[in-house]
């Protein structure tokens, strides 16, 4: 059974940081490419960004490029996003996805992110 696992949400201030992590288990992640995804209240899903399966290239949505970094391990089947700077705009519910942005499979159950001071 394929399992995705986010986790690494919270509260926290405009400017501040915030890693969310995501377990994955169930299939073999280490030939998958992976994303973040994310769903504001009211609005759809986004597409955040997309790590390939080695982890050698990533790809970024304008609105996060420069903020947010994604990596994997593929040791611990775990990905990750590490979102600096944060901003009011970046409250929605996070999720893991494997796949890339046309083309996402499986997604977890999300993680909620909330900016505001």
């Amino acid at each position: 059974e394929v399992q995705l696992v986010e986790s690494g949400g919270g509260l926290v201030q405009p400017g501040g940081s915030l890693r969310l992590s995501c377990a994955a288990s169930g299939f073999k992640f280490i030939n998958h490419d992976m994303s973040w995804f994310r769903q504001a209240p009211g609005k759809g899903l986004e597409w955040v960004s997309t790590i390939i399966s080695s982890g050698g290239y990533t790809y970024y949505a304008d609105s996060v490029e420069g903020r947010f970094t994604i990596s994997r391990d593929n040791a611990k089947n775990t990905l990750y996003l590490q979102m600096n700077g944060l901003k009011t705009e970046d409250t929605a519910v996070y999720y893991c996805a494997t796949g890339g942005r046309w083309s996402i499979g499986f997604r977890g159950q999300g993680t909620q992110v909330t900016v505001s001071s």
